[in-house]
């Protein structure tokens, strides 16, 4: 059974930096593309970015240049690094591992992260 389980949310000021981390357990992590998703009150939930199995990485602009995805395949492992937050980033943020084939996807329970201004 796939699990999927973020962690390292909370409440920062504006300005600040926060971690996110996944761990994916129950499934061939390295074989698997990654992302970051997060879903705000009465809004639908966003790609925020996507780290490919080979490394490639993909971000929604809002979050270019402030926001950074990598892997650690040894430790099944993906990590949000988020720094000069903004209110408008509150959102629970989801974590989803992709796998290619057969084709799936696994969600976590997602992580709060509230900006204060």
């Amino acid at each position: 059974q796939v699990q999927v389980v973020e962690s390292g949310g909370g409440l920062v000021q504006a300005g600040g930096s926060l971690r996110l981390s996944c761990v994916v357990s129950g499934s061939m992590f390295s074989n698997n593309n990654m992302g970051w998703y997060r879903q705000a009150p009465g809004k639908q939930r966003e790609l925020v970015a996507i780290i490919t199995r080979g490394g490639s990485t993909i971000y929604a602009d809002s979050v270019k240049g402030r926001f950074t995805i990598s892997r650690d395949n040894a430790k099944n492992t993906v990590y949000l690094q988020m720094n000069t937050l903004k209110p408008e980033d509150t959102a629970v943020y989801y974590c989803k591992s992709q796998r290619p084939f057969p084709p799936n996807n696994y969600w976590g329970q997602g992580t709060q992260v509230t900006v204060s201004s």
